[in-house]
């Protein structure tokens, strides 16, 4: 009498070995590749930190442009602005700066000028908004026009906008280059396990006869292709962390660079993925095996 097929009994040894010469191949593209995924939530960690820092600078700042009128010198015009500016709600601070501060703005400009004092150049005044109820740009020009003043506010508005739209695309080039990365290590994977059914199409067969379901074949290969993927992911995860640990320590407190200050913190990102990519590596096999299966009957 021949012998029930009992799935509890069965074991996945003789049919998908524990350890396979292809394994080191495989391990390697999908840790690669994670390595890459990792860089690339790296980058944009750091990318929206950047910004969210420029943003909140320039939200709590603003310049204000002063044009001498009449025959008032510009940095009299500039001291009352100042004194002025330094009474308005929400103002914490204003002071006038240097006026080497325009000089420098200007010189580009005009060439090689070696004497800008005798020009009508406009004087700056930076204001320190307070944090919790700031002063708006329509305060302060209301407060300069009764002052008398020809002056303009700068509240960095343009600035911000531009920071915020970067970021945006920031996170949204890191999400296409995560996706892209994750249908890589989904085809890597479904390549994998249609090369390993199709060296077992026979095994596969004894099992159908013997009573095996599809959806048990189809499990020995997710959960074989899903370790596999965790070892990798693993190892793409360790080397990232090194990776960003190693641009922490080179560029000190500001990470590799000020615009992309990397944060002990944001080594913590790469936790997930050898989880992530499992998760895909069993999808992909999962699906592919399953239509192998269908197709091999």
């Amino acid at each position: 009498m021949s012998q029930i097929f009992d799935p509890v009994r069965w074991r996945p040894a003789p049919f998908l070995p524990e350890r396979d010469a292809r394994d080191a191949s495989l391990i390697f593209v999908v840790a690669v590749l994670c390595f890459l995924a990792c860089l690339t939530a790296l980058g944009v960690v750091a990318a929206d930190r950047a910004a969210s820092g420029w943003s909140r600078q320039l939200t709590g700042e603003a310049t204000v442009v002063v044009r001498a009128r009449g025959g008032e010198t510009p940095d009299a015009a500039a001291a009352r602005a100042t004194e002025a500016l330094a009474g308005v709600p929400g103002v914490a601070e204003a002071r006038a700066l240097e006026p080497e501060k325009a000089y420098d703005l200007i010189r580009p400009w005009l060439g090689d000028i070696s004497d800008l004092e005798d020009l009508p150049v406009p004087r700056l005044v930076a204001v320190t908004l307070a944090r919790d109820a700031p002063a708006n740009a329509d305060a302060l020009n209301r407060v300069l026009r009764a002052q008398g003043l020809d002056a303009s506010v700068d509240d960095h508005s343009l600035w911000i906008a531009d920071i915020r739209k970067a970021a945006g695309v920031a996170r949204a080039l890191g999400g296409v280059v995560f996706l892209l990365i994750a249908g890589a290590a989904a085809s890597v994977i479904a390549y994998a396990t249609r090369a390993g059914l199709a060296a077992r199409r026979d095994v596969v067969e004894v099992l159908h006869l013997t009573g095996a379901e599809d959806s048990f074949i189809a499990r020995l290969f997710q959960m074989r292709f899903a370790r596999v993927a965790a070892v990798g992911g693993a190892f793409g995860a360790l080397a990232a962390a090194g990776c960003g640990a190693v641009l922490r320590l080179i560029g000190g407190g500001e990470g590799i660079t000020p615009a992309l200050p990397v944060a002990w913190a944001d080594l913590l990102v790469v936790l997930p993925c050898p989880l992530l990519a499992a998760g895909v590596a069993a999808a992909a096999a999962r699906l592919t095996a399953g239509a192998l299966i269908r197709e091999m009957q």
